[in-house]
């Protein structure tokens, strides 16, 4: 999972994901410190401003389709990974709460004067 550090929100469920959603070798990456796997990411049309990533397999999922993924997948005893879990675990409702992540990830790096886009990027 490729993941904003600079979003206290999004550091969060990315390290708790890791520690404690029961999902056997999900390994976080800070996009905004991993340059290059950002950059690699970009040319094929995925930006860290458009949300999380997840490399599977092959596949890779961006935004609200990695965070479903994730959250369909968590088997864990955390109150908030449930009640986000219950939320975000189906494609439909993930996709219609999912700009409301974006915006509170807007708001947190504004408050931080941190770009949305580390790259400035226009897409």
């Amino acid at each position: 999972m490729i993941f904003d550090g600079g979003c206290p929100f999004c550091a969060h469920f990315a390290l708790a994901s890791e520690l404690r959603s029961g999902i056997s070798n999900l390994v976080i990456t800070d996009g905004r410190l991993n340059h290059d796997l950002r950059l690699a990411l970009a040319e094929r049309g995925y930006y860290l401003a458009n949300g999380a990533m997840l490399l599977v397999g092959g596949q890779i999922l961006h935004g609200s389709a990695a965070i479903q993924w994730i959250c369909q997948r968590m088997n864990t005893s955390d109150p908030l990974l449930q009640l986000l879990a219950k939320l975000l675990s189906r494609p439909q409702r993930a996709d219609k709460l999912y700009p409301l992540l974006l915006l509170a990830r807007r708001l947190a790096l504004a408050l931080k004067r941190l770009p949305v886009d580390p790259d400035n990027f226009n897409h």
